[in-house]
């Protein structure tokens, strides 16, 4: 895995297992948020070329998002699609819980941006955004593996099986750097 793109819709862990991959894999990790949203949350004109950017290096990990404005750049670059296709109640769990702390503590998110509870209502706020998109993104993703069959695959479709993977994962790193050590004995 040199090249990561973590799938799924808002509230499904995106940000958080590209976080915990960049650290363990010692990845470059690239959050598309914090490029697309400048101040007043408006679109960075630059968004497209960071994109760019670091989708030509050999090695990172970020969010699969803002398809609209990047197309296919990503997945054509990415070798491993890790998709996380959890069911709806989790996803909404997340993510509201998610947004109900980011406005109550009024939190930066991203180049002085902050959520508030009159974000709720946008049609574009992630609590909507995940509630109406849940069955189409699923159906999207399905049909953009179809599109992308160099990619190594990894769909885990519970929060378990997500946190068994990455335990998996963990251990065969922690294996590797222990038989790659200096000073084993013989």
């Amino acid at each position: 895995m040199r090249r990561i793109l973590v799938s799924g819709i808002s509230g499904a862990g995106k940000t958080t297992l590209a976080t915990e991959l960049s650290a363990l894999l010692g990845v470059p990790r690239h959050e598309l948020d914090a490029l697309h949203h400048g101040p007043g949350w408006v679109r960075r004109p630059e968004f497209e070329s960071d994109v760019a950017g670091f989708a030509g290096d050999d090695r990172w990990v970020t969010e699969d998002q803002y398809v609209a404005l990047v197309g296919a750049l990503l997945w054509a670059r990415a070798d491993t699609l890790i998709w996380l296709d959890l069911p709806r109640p989790t996803v909404m769990r997340r993510v509201v819980s998610r947004s109900f702390g980011r406005a109550l503590f009024r939190r930066e998110l991203w180049n002085g941006n902050r959520e508030t509870f009159r974000n709720w209502l946008d049609a574009d706020h992630p609590i909507r955004w995940a509630w109406s998109r849940h069955a189409y993104r699923r159906q999207r993703t399905a049909d953009r593996i179809a599109e992308f069959p160099h990619l190594r695959v990894v769909r885990l479709r519970t929060a378990a099986a997500a946190d068994r993977w990455l335990a998996e994962l963990r251990a065969d790193v922690a294996g590797q750097k222990r038989s790659e050590g200096p000073g084993r004995e013989r």
